[in-house]
């Protein structure tokens, strides 16, 4: 049965020559994956430019209840983005947050208030044209709230570690709380840097298999 939902593409991994398996986060199914056939031929009507980290979608697909690959019919971007991939920045930010998402979105079912975050999120950042450097970071705090975990107070991030930060770090932190994305307020390598140590400890912290993140390096080797 034909299905209509937006998406979030989170990753693909080659299938075969022509073919790939993406994770999406959709809107009416939750995560999914989805064999895209014939996607890397030179004549294919879904161009592998749709699977790119965070690109949304609007997709009509197959869905069947407990199924692990499911299948698009269709599928275009919902929404280009006219600046995350020309950014340094804000695709080393886009390939750092879609691997968070795979760490932490499992559930296959709908969470419209979830997926509405998300989505206005990443179009917020292709939008903003200060402060990039803090949204990470921003978005970490708040994407806390939808895994159920959102610090009551300041501390809360830090509480259950050794670490003591500076008060810069904390206000720093504070502001990231504070401040929409489209806000600015002052920052430095420095508070960003340990800001993210102290955010990816947190989020350690409260989810027992987030494990390590690769993409860590190039974020850390923009922000400087």
């Amino acid at each position: 049965m034909l299905h209509k939902t937006k998406g979030i593409v989170l990753n693909y991994i080659k299938y075969s020559d022509t073919s790939i398996i993406a994770k999406i986060y959709t809107e009416a199914f939750g995560l999914q994956s989805y064999i895209v056939n014939s996607v890397r031929s030179s004549k294919a009507k879904n161009k592998i430019a749709l699977f790119q980290p965070l690109t949304l979608l609007d997709m009509v697909v197959y869905h069947k209840n407990n199924h692990g690959l499911q299948r698009i019919s269709e599928s275009r971007c919902a929404e280009p983005y006219f600046t995350i991939p020309f950014d340094i920045h804000k695709t080393s930010i886009s390939i750092f947050l879609s691997e968070i998402l795979l760490k932490t979105l499992k559930e296959e079912v709908a969470n419209h208030e979830l997926f509405d975050f998300l989505y206005h999120s990443f179009h917020a950042l292709d939008k903003i044209e200060k402060n990039t450097l803090n949204f990470h970071a921003s978005f970490m705090l708040r994407y806390s709230f939808y895994l159920g975990f959102f610090p009551a107070e300041v501390k809360s991030v830090w509480e259950n570690s050794l670490y003591k930060p500076s008060q810069e770090i904390i206000t720093y932190i504070e502001n990231c709380m504070k401040f929409t994305y489209f806000e600015s307020f002052a920052s430095t390598n420095v508070h960003r840097r340990e800001a993210l140590d102290i955010l990816i400890a947190f989020y350690k912290n409260q989810i027992e298999s987030f494990g390590d993140l690769h993409s860590i390096s190039i974020l850390r080797e923009v922000m400087e």
